[in-house]
């Protein structure tokens, strides 16, 4: 099963749904793999990342998603707008303060609690 679940039937704005799959090193990989995809576009879009049935990724598997920001900064940068994050559990919102402690999310973000208020405020990310 897949770790996340891309929607992208409401382009420019995207939606990652976390399945609640624990993170392999094949699914999280498929899962950057396809964020990659959506950068390559090189069009202008928001992201609106739902966790509510988020686990838990590894230790590895945070610093990959680090790692890929570090090192897709420029893109990240140049075609996102914004990035709202639906969480719910105090350990998922711990585990993206680590994230981001390990490297900062380079554009504007917003934690929020339900996927109708995270695609309003990445709708009005692409309208600034």
């Amino acid at each position: 099963m897949a770790y996340a679940e891309f929607d992208t039937s409401d382009f420019p704005i995207l939606l990652v749904r976390f399945t609640g799959e624990a993170s392999t090193d094949q699914n999280f990989k498929e899962y950057l793999d396809q964020l990659d995809d959506i950068y390559l576009r090189k069009e202008l879009f928001s992201i609106v990342f739902d966790a509510t049935n988020a686990a838990l990724p590894s230790l590895r598997h945070q610093k990959m998603q680090a790692y890929w920001l570090r090192d897709n900064k420029e893109l990240v940068e140049s075609y996102c707008k914004g990035t709202a994050y639906v969480i719910l559990k105090p350990a998922t919102r711990a585990i993206l303060k680590l994230i981001f402690a390990i490297y900062p999310q380079p554009v504007p973000y917003k934690i929020v609690v339900t996927e109708s208020d995270g695609r309003n405020w990445a709708k009005a990310q692409l309208e600034e």
